[in-house]
């Protein structure tokens, strides 16, 4: 994760983002997904803010967290929501447990849990879980592993990249994997809703408490 404190390598990826093939179609997908009276959204790993400006904009009644400790992308996030807007920004590193914020009634994130370690990433899952109100959603646009080394080397041709350009802060895990864990820690209607190549749409939600 220690790329990510350096500009140079925090703006070449945001100078890649709005090129990655069918990215939009990842985030309208995790849109569908945000029921219409969410009140508070936390978005982890939140980059310049990208993925949590959508939500906002399409859920115009919600407020929103944005967390990320890149320098450059905090600056990015700042830029884009103000000192006044409905984001409140907050400087942490995932790879520590969650800070206490409060709950929330959606918690997204997209391409950045990838960066964490495979036990990180457990835990993480259910410390956002834990946060989560009754009825509430986590959708998690990411970067999984392809199934075998022919499907990520397509991976990379349809990105137009090489493997010694690939991100050596990628920690890729399948798809199949990680929907267990969701399982386990408790989500329901667990289910990959999207997915091109290795960039999936990893869904769960925490239903309410059943009416005697």
């Amino acid at each position: 994760m220690t790329e990510w404190r350096s500009a140079d390598h925090a703006s070449a990826y945001l100078k890649r983002a709005d090129q990655v093939p069918h990215r939009s179609a990842g985030e309208a997908a995790l849109l569908d997904e945000i029921p219409g009276d969410v009140s508070r959204v936390l978005d982890l790993g939140s980059g310049d803010g990208r993925l949590l400006e959508q939500v906002l904009r399409a859920r115009p009644h919600a407020t929103g967290v944005a967390l990320d400790f890149s320098p450059h992308m905090l600056d990015e996030l700042h830029t884009r929501f103000g000192p006044l807007s409905r984001a409140e920004i907050v400087h942490h590193n995932l790879e520590f447990p969650l800070p206490d914020l409060g709950t929330f009634d959606a918690v997204v994130s997209s391409f950045a849990i990838h960066h964490l370690s495979h036990e990180r990433k457990r835990h993480l899952y259910q410390e956002i879980w834990d946060v989560l109100e009754p009825g509430g959603v986590f959708c998690n646009l990411e970067h999984v592993a392809s199934p075998s080394p022919y499907a990520h080397q397509r991976f990379l041709q349809a990105m137009g990249i090489t493997p010694a350009e690939e991100d050596p802060s990628n920690k890729l895990l399948n798809t199949h994997t990680q929907l267990e864990w969701l399982r386990e820690i408790g989500f329901e209607d667990v289910d990959c809703y999207w997915k091109w190549r290795e960039l999936a749409l990893l869904v769960g939600r925490k239903e309410p408490p059943a009416v005697a």
